[in-house]
């Protein structure tokens, strides 16, 4: 008469209750993992007031076929003008995720940080026997540059271009910097830059097309060098003319 008759729920509710760890665990083992606090702030770049030389990274997009299809090594610096001065963000390539596609005359290479916070788009374009750039897109939402600053986004656009012309096979190459304004507050610098689409045999580069700043670079010392020297072969010449001239006019007298 004084005994407690126990039905199966019953028990096992006792015995949950009476070992708070249990219940706890088949909880959080239901549910997600709780985002570390770096994880669940949203990601915004940080603008600098000076340069730095930005990190480089190297991006392959595949077509369907799991074959390579756009390759590019590059460095990339965002250059945000806001109130008559310039503010710098390099890309960090350790957070880039790629993404895109190939067709046979069109391909897309998108680089893209987390939250879409800066991105960068390349369109490449194949005609005949040759390949170029066609269209660069590129965003960037950074930290506000003060404290009662708002949120905005720099947005800018090439379209219809011809950037970095090389020949099928071939890679574009360019250890200079290049410079590209894309609208009045936003301009992206490139260095160096490498790139190649739609033939890349094994994932390799081919050979090398050299830009113009490099070969300007290259050239124009030689160039200077050749002139220099010309002009103390002239002068040295000049001289010898003008004292063998003088010699002469001495004998005859």
């Amino acid at each position: 008469m004084g005994q407690i008759v126990l039905t199966s729920k019953s028990s096992l509710l006792l015995l949950l209750v009476s070992i708070p760890g249990v219940l706890l665990q088949r909880q959080e083992s239901s549910s997600h993992p709780p985002l570390r606090p770096a994880e669940a702030q949203i990601y915004q770049p940080a603008l600098q007031p000076s340069e730095s030389i930005p990190p480089i990274g190297t991006y392959m997009l595949r077509n369907q076929a799991g074959e390579p299809c756009v390759k590019v090594t590059l460095g990339v610096e965002y250059i945000v003008v806001e109130k008559m001065k310039s503010w710098y963000f390099s890309m960090d390539p350790t957070r880039v995720g790629t993404s895109g596609y190939c067709t046979n005359n069109l391909a897309v290479l998108s680089l893209m940080l987390p939250h879409s916070s800066a991105g960068l788009q390349f369109t490449f374009m194949k005609e005949k026997k040759t390949f170029y750039v066609q269209q660069l897109e590129a965003h960037i939402s950074p930290q506000p540059i003060c404290e009662k600053c708002a949120n905005k986004t720099y947005v800018g656009l090439l379209a219809q271009k011809k950037l970095f012309v090389t020949s099928d096979g071939q890679s574009f190459k360019c250890a200079s910097e290049t410079l590209l304004v894309l609208s009045p507050q936003l301009k992206i610098k490139l260095v160096p830059l490498q790139m190649q689409a739609f033939s890349l045999p094994r994932g390799a580069y081919g050979t090398e097309l050299e830009c113009w700043a490099d070969y300007n670079k290259r050239v124009i010392p030689i160039v200077i060098g050749a002139v220099v020297v010309g002009l103390l072969l002239i002068a040295m010449l000049t001289f010898l003319f003008i004292k063998d001239r003088r010699t002469q006019d001495y004998e005859r007298l």
